[in-house]
């Protein structure tokens, strides 16, 4: 089979870690390549980050014009700052690369339209990495969901609180340090609740309503937020999002990325299926969903645990070797509400409708 050939821009620690690793499976001792996609090179503005990628076995490129350039690349993946993620997807999509790029998808409507608009225009598959609907436990979450394991949804509530920015060089980062990159809670783990919410009901957002979380930390962006939603099929829930909540330790931190789903006949609620994770026995964290009922708790567990980050890139891939073109129409979507929520915060928790 054909593989789609891809370089990396922005060999940080999740590139390096979470993509190049698994998602492409350059971790030799734990996964295997992929079928259809190969990462290739990669580059970084930080010229340290060098060594990683040859480590790796991985191309070493000296800017990312050198990318754009190469006819072996067929792909790049975007994992860069907030602030460029549109421009150099709209430099690569002009030279002619297929792109998967970081959430959110831009930091402004305007340019997320033009990222969608030219990959219709050149027909190139722009793909967001909304990995945590690959989850196994959460694609279970959703079945159960779906065949009204729960009876009638009545609420739900999604959760990624943890501490982030109390040390001085978290605070430094352009994180918590630039309201430009929109990555604040709200941009940076918000947007996981709202495709994640999406996904498990099967719905888009409507409407959200949010208020700020109490200023604690000594950060520019907000410290969290409390924020409701409602999709079109009428299904209510909330999204609890901060940096400013210590949670004691990794298992602590870890356990609350997750979620509840309060139905009349059960619920259903996970612990650690909002993360990085994909449910292997190495991972730090155990992942669970519970299934809670008048008769008790019942473990749920799925039968098999695909990589998360390999599913997403495969995908990717297959569409371009297909000649069929996806669209990032949920980056764009997913973009408004986070844009939505804070717009209502900062206007005393105003319901405002996502266009």
């Amino acid at each position: 089979m054909k593989k789609v050939k891809y370089a990396i821009i922005g060999f940080g620690g999740i590139a390096e870690n979470r993509i190049a690793k698994e998602g492409f499976g350059c971790d030799k001792s734990r996964f295997n390549g992929l079928p259809n996609a190969e990462l290739i090179g990669a580059f970084d503005m930080n010229p340290a980050r060098e060594s990683a990628a040859k480590a790796l076995g991985l191309k070493w490129y000296k800017s990312m014009d050198e990318i754009f350039a190469d006819p072996e690349i067929d792909a790049v993946y975007v994992a860069t700052n907030n602030l460029s993620h549109a421009p150099i997807a709209i430099k690569a999509m002009n030279a002619g690369k297929h792109v998967m790029a970081e959430k959110p998808i831009a930091t402004s409507v305007a340019d997320a339209q033009a990222m969608v608009k030219l990959a219709a225009k050149k027909r190139l598959s722009l793909t967001i990495d909304h990995m945590m609907v690959y989850n196994a436990f959460n694609q279970l979450a959703h079945k159960y969901v779906a065949n009204g394991k729960l009876g009638k949804v009545g609420d739900s509530c999604f959760h990624m609180e943890f501490l982030f920015g109390a040390d001085p060089a978290e605070a430094a980062t352009w994180r918590c340090n630039n309201v430009d990159e929109m990555g604040g809670p709200i941009g940076d783990v918000a947007s996981h609740c709202i495709y994640m919410a999406e996904f498990i009901f099967d719905s888009k957002i409507r409407q959200v309503q949010a208020v700020y979380l109490p200023k604690t930390l000594n950060i520019k962006a907000e410290d969290g937020a409390y924020i409701k939603f409602t999709l079109e099929n009428g299904q209510v829930g909330s999204f609890k999002v901060a940096f400013s909540e210590n949670r004691g330790g990794l298992i602590g931190t870890l356990s609350n990325l997750g979620y509840e789903i309060y139905g009349d006949a059960a619920v259903l609620r996970s612990y650690g299926a909002m993360f990085q994770l994909s449910g292997y026995d190495d991972e730090p964290y155990s992942i669970r969903l519970e299934l809670e009922t008048a008769g008790g708790i019942k473990p749920l567990r799925p039968r098999k645990f695909p990589n998360i980050y390999q599913q997403i890139i495969t995908r990717h891939a297959q569409s371009i070797i297909d000649g069929k073109p996806v669209n990032a129409e949920d980056g764009l979507r997913n973009l408004r509400a986070c844009l939505a929520i804070h717009k209502s915060a900062r206007n005393g928790g105003k319901p405002y409708v996502v266009k």
